[in-house]
C-alpha cells in the first residue's frame, strides 16, 4: 500500500498528515446560515486545557507528533503576544525519521463547494533558519475519503512556506501544484498578519486569495477542493477502486506547525484566529 500513500503527497512524500478520533464524523453544524469561529487564546489561568472544553464551543483537539530529538511543544505564552493576555505558543522540533508536528484543531463545521471561506491569524515566527516547507495551517475532509481504503489521507489545501519564507499555497494532497507567490518574504521576530481567502471548488473556477499583512500577494483561480474524477484516475492508474464520498465538504482545520519537515528546531506564536463559512 506505499503506493497509495505516494500519490496524495506529490513532491512532498514526508508530509503525511494522519487523522484524529473524531475524523470521518459528519459535522453537527450544517452551516446553513454562515458559520463564525473566533480565539485569542485567552485563559483564566493560563491553563491550556480551558482551550479544550467539553461542550466544543472552542478547539476541538490537538496534534503532537514528537521526533527522536525530543518533545515539541504546545502551551501558551504571555510575553509575546499580539494583543490581549495570550498567544499560542508552538515549538516544534526538527524532522529525523519522524515527521514533526505540533497543532490545534478546529472540526465540526461544514464548507460545501461553493461556499466562501476565510481564514485569519497573527503569527510570531522566532527564528531566522530556512523554514522551507514549514506548514502553518490544514484544510482538510477526511470524510471524503473512500472508507474501503485503508490510511484515510484526510485531503485538503494548506499554507506552505516555498523558497525558505514565501508562503504559498500547497495542493498536492488534492492532486494540484503549489501556488506559490513571491511578492513578500515572510518577516521573522514579528506579528504578521495572514488572510486566507477562498470560494471552493473541485475545478478550475475556485478563487484562491491570500495576504499578507494587508498586502495582496496572491489571487489565483484553480481547483481548491478534492475533484472525483481526478482521484478516481490517480488511484486506477495504480490498480485501486477509490470514489471520493458525497456529499464534499471541508469539515476541520488545524494550525501551527502541521508539519514541519525542515532540518531546525521551530518556535512559532499564534494569536487572534478567525475562521469564517459565507454561504
Amino acid at each position: 500500500m506505499k503506493i497509495r500513500m505516494k500519490l496524495i503527497l506529490i513532491g512532498l512524500v514526508l508530509i503525511l498528515v494522519s487523522c484524529s478520533k473524531n475524523d470521518g464524523v459528519a459535522p453537527e453544524n450544517e452551516n446553513r446560515d454562515g458559520y463564525l469561529f473566533e480565539d485569542g487564546f485567552e485563559t483564566s489561568g493560563n491553563d491550556l486545557s480551558e482551550l479544550f472544553p467539553n461542550d466544543g464551543s472552542r478547539w476541538s483537539n490537538l496534534q503532537q507528533v514528537d521526533t527522536n530529538g525530543g518533545e515539541n511543544e504546545i502551551d501558551l505564552e504571555s510575553s509575546i503576544v499580539s494583543e490581549g493576555n495570550n498567544s499560542l505558543r508552538i515549538y516544534a522540533r526538527a524532522s529525523d525519521n519522524t515527521l514533526s508536528k505540533a497543532n490545534i484543531e478546529k472540526a465540526g463545521f461544514n464548507a460545501p463547494e461553493g461556499s466562501i471561506v476565510s481564514i485569519s491569524a497573527n503569527f510570531y515566527i522566532a527564528s531566522t533558519e530556512n523554514i522551507e516547507n514549514l506548514l502553518l495551517i490544514d484544510l482538510e475532509c477526511c470524510s471524503c475519503w473512500d472508507p474501503r481504503v485503508p490510511d484515510n489521507q484526510c485531503p485538503g489545501i494548506r499554507l506552505m512556506m516555498k523558497d525558505n519564507d514565501y508562503l504559498s499555497i500547497e495542493r498536492g494532497k488534492i492532486l494540484g501544484s503549489t501556488i506559490v507567490q513571491s511578492e513578500i518574504a515572510f518577516p521573522r521576530n514579528e506579528w504578521v498578519n495572514v488572510v486566507w481567502e477562498l470560494k471552493l471548488s473541485q475545478n478550475n473556477d475556485g478563487i484562491n486569495k491570500l495576504f499578507i499583512n494587508n498586502q495582496e500577494v496572491l489571487s489565483e483561480s484553480g481547483m481548491n477542493m478534492p475533484n472525483k474524477s481526478l482521484f478516481e484516475t490517480e488511484f486506477a492508474n495504480n490498480g485501486i477502486d477509490f470514489e471520493l464520498q458525497e456529499p464534499l465538504f471541508y469539515e476541520r482545520f488545524q494550525i501551527g506547525a502541521t508539519a514541519n519537515p525542515t532540518p531546525f528546531d521551530v518556535e512559532l506564536f499564534i494569536d487572534d484566529v478567525k475562521f469564517e463559512i459565507i454561504e
